[in-house]
Parts: C-alpha cells; sequence; structure tokens
C-alpha cells in the first residue's frame, strides 16, 4: 500500500511540471477541437477529458499487468527470486536514478542535458503521432476520446518509464496494473484540469508546483534506493563507477565526446549513490549505532575512515555543479572539483578494506585477492588518463583534452 502511495504521490506531483510540458500542448490541442462544444458548458468539456483521461489510465493498467506478468515470468526463473537478487536491485537502482534524474530536471530544467532514450518519440515522428490525434478527437462519436486516451496512454515517456519499470517490479499482474492505476489517477487531476481551464494555470504557479514537485521526485528516487541490505553493495559499487566515469569525462572526450556533456551529472549521481550507501551502513548495518564501529577490527574502522572522507571530499564538488557557483568560485571551482581525484583513492581504499567480496571478509580468498587487484588497477588507469604524457607515451596526444 506505501509503494502505491508512493507511485500515486509521484504521478500527481509530476504531473505539475513533466506531464503538462510534455503533455499539455496535446491535452490544449483536444480542448481546441471542442470549440463547437465549449458553447454548451463546462460539463461536455468534463466529459471529453473525463472520457479521454479514463482511456489513457486503462492502457497505462494494461500495460501494468503485462509487466507484472513478466516480472513473475523472471521470478519463475529465478531472477527476480528474493528482495537481494540481483535482477530486482539493478531495477531498484535504475528506478531510483530515474527519478532523481527528472526530480532535478524539475527543480532545474537546463542543468541537467536530456536523455535521447527518455523520450523516443520527440521529433517529428512525435509531432506526425499528436497532429493524427488530433484530427481524430474533431470526431463527434461518444467514444472518440475514450479511443483517443487508450492511443496516448502507449506513447513512451521517460517519467511514464519510472511507473512502469516499478510496475515490472513487482512480479504480480495485478500489482502491476494497481501500481499503473495508482499513477494514473496521480496524474488525472492536473491533467482534467489542463484540459477543462485551456491552462488558466499562472505560469508562476505552474512553476512553483513544477519545483516542488521535483522535489518530492528527487526525495521517492533516493527512498528507492534506499530499501534493502544488499543495495549497500550496489550503491557503493555504483557510487564508484560514476565517480571514475565523471573524472575521465574530459581527458576521453576527444574520443568520446558524449561522456563529457553529462560529467555534472555523473558526479552528482556519483554524491547521491554514496549518500544511500551511507544512509544503508548506518541504517541496515549499525543500526545508527556509532560506539560499534570502536568494537570493528582495525582494517574495517579504517575502511569507515577512509569512506566518510571520500564523502566530504565529493560533498563541495556536488554543491557546486551549477553555471552559478562556477562564475561565482572562478579558479576556486576546479580546485574543488579537483578533490574529487583524492576522494576517488579514499573510495578505492574504503572498498577493498571494507568491501563485501574484498580484503574486508575474514576469510580471504583468490578471487577476493584479484577483486582487490581490479580495483586497484582501475583507479590507477582512472588517474593516468588524467595525465598528458601517458597519452605521449601512447602516442595518443592529440586526442587528449
Amino acid at each position: 500500500m506505501l509503494d502505491l502511495l508512493f507511485v500515486l504521490t509521484l504521478g500527481f506531483l509530476g504531473s505539475f511540471g513533466h506531464c503538462v510540458g510534455m503533455c499539455g500542448p496535446l491535452t490544449l490541442a483536444f480542448s481546441l477541437s471542442m470549440q463547437g462544444e465549449t458553447a454548451q458548458g463546462w460539463f461536455s468539456q468534463l466529459a471529453f477529458h473525463g472520457l479521454l483521461n479514463l482511456g489513457r489510465i486503462v492502457s497505462y493498467a494494461l500495460v501494468g499487468a503485462v509487466l507484472g506478468g513478466v516480472g513473475s515470468a523472471l521470478i519463475s526463473g529465478a531472477q527476480l527470486a528474493g528482495v537481494g537478487s540481483g535482477l530486482r536491485q539493478g531495477i531498484a537502482i535504475f528506478t531510483g536514478l530515474l527519478l532523481i534524474w527528472f526530480g532535478c530536471w524539475q527543480v532545474k530544467p537546463d542543468w541537467l542535458p536530456s536523455l535521447p532514450i527518455l523520450h523516443p518519440l520527440q521529433g517529428s515522428l512525435h509531432l506526425r503521432l499528436s497532429n493524427a490525434m488530433s484530427r481524430l478527437s474533431y470526431q463527434t462519436s461518444w467514444w472518440t476520446p475514450l479511443l483517443l486516451g487508450g492511443v496516448w496512454g502507449f506513447i513512451p515517456c521517460g517519467f511514464l518509464y519510472a511507473a512502469q519499470i516499478k510496475a515490472a517490479a513487482t512480479s504480480n499482474p495485478l500489482m502491476g496494473a494497481a501500481t499503473m492505476l495508482a499513477f494514473g489517477l496521480g496524474t488525472m487531476p492536473m491533467m482534467l484540469g489542463v484540459g477543462i481551464s485551456a491552462s488558466r494555470l499562472s505560469a508562476d504557479r505552474r512553476s512553483q508546483l513544477f519545483r516542488m514537485g521535483g522535489w518530492v521526485t528527487i526525495t521517492i528516487g533516493i527512498l528507492t534506493l534506499l530499501r534493502t541490505d544488499a543495495m549497500v553493495d550496489f550503491t557503493g559499487h555504483g557510487a564508484l563507477l560514476l565517480l571514475m566515469l565523471a573524472l575521465i569525462a574530459r581527458p576521453v572526450s576527444g574520443l568520446w565526446a558524449g561522456l563529457l556533456h553529462y560529467r555534472r551529472a555523473l558526479g552528482v549521481g556519483a554524491f547521491v549513490l554514496a549518500i544511500a550507501h551511507t544512509g544503508h551502513m548506518l541504517d541496515h548495518t549499525l543500526d545508527w549505532n556509532l560506539k560499534a564501529i570502536s568494537y570493528m577490527l582495525p582494517q574495517h574502522q579504517l575502511g569507515i575512515i577512509t569512506g566518510i572522507l571520500a564523502l566530504v571530499l565529493i560533498t563541495p564538488a556536488a554543491g557546486t555543479s551549477f553555471d552559478y557557483m562556477q562564475k561565482l568560485l572562478g579558479k576556486r571551482w576546479r580546485q574543488i572539483h579537483l578533490l574529487s581525484i583524492p576522494a576517488l583513492l579514499l573510495a578505492g581504499i574504503h572498498t577493498v578494506v571494507i568491501g563485501s567480496n574484498y580484503l574486508g571478509q575474514l576469510q580471504l580468498s583468490w578471487d577476493n585477492q584479484v577483486r582487490a587487484v581490479i580495483i586497484g588497477i582501475l583507479i590507477i588507469g582512472i588517474l593516468l588518463v588524467r595525465v598528458r604524457s601517458f597519452w605521449s607515451l601512447l602516442s595518443l596526444e592529440k586526442f587528449y583534452r
């Protein structure tokens, strides 16, 4: 029930920003097509948009049922068995990061770059489909808005993906349908309001609601990342990976230009996952009893200290990862972000001496030592990639940035 409430809240608050921006113009086009009926009063508009959104929500529920069935099939194949399964945890991480991404975009739309994969029908194809649906809306049959809504509900949308992933993770057709139904019901009030009022809500008020919905979306995304014990490893390794990618984004931009475009997002993502990782450790491992640290093995205490220091070093970089602070700080901005380099070293030490399946285990094995060596090689490789002379040694200096 709590998950359904989260999804309902996500749909409701997200609709003030994302849904209005993406689907609002289409809804307004449907409203304009009813100009002949608007003279009859607002009841005709309410009936039209009520059927329109009913068709949309029904298609959401059908998709949710299918996705829940797919998740159930994966469970029977042991792919989603147990809350600690790799696929289930991967879905949770992807959903949480997707929600945080959209939340950040709502709070500050120009801060993060767009992800084309999240909006695959943007552009001419999306425009042609929207125009075709608008022409269909001029039909006078009572079932026309219901059919329009049904088609509308199948249009891919990045914000919708988050709810669909959640539906698949339920591993139950009924719960999958209920999840998508809750999401659709959450979006319905705003979409009805836009259709009936034809955008009478002021731009300033809409902007305020937009940002508020963004913060709630970020909160729900973080809560999604803070679900199970197994998430400790996923969030910790995810933070380390994103930090590595952020640090090599500029040097390898001559070979991989796209990575530089997402450098700030990668850095902030590393910080968010590090916070989630820390929260997991405090809640699931230490039970918020910091005194327990004094009873740990010395190597584990060292791991905790290095992990805390790494988080402290990347915090200023995450807090200044936008244009205003870059202009305000000038040269100091780069110095602050260079703290991510010692943070990477400390995070590597933290991973090796306390991470699961590394040297932190009481019984060392060949696998554990190999994993520790791999982490060391990766970190050394990241540091070398940032040095121009290393590229010169490989006769690749022309690609160094």
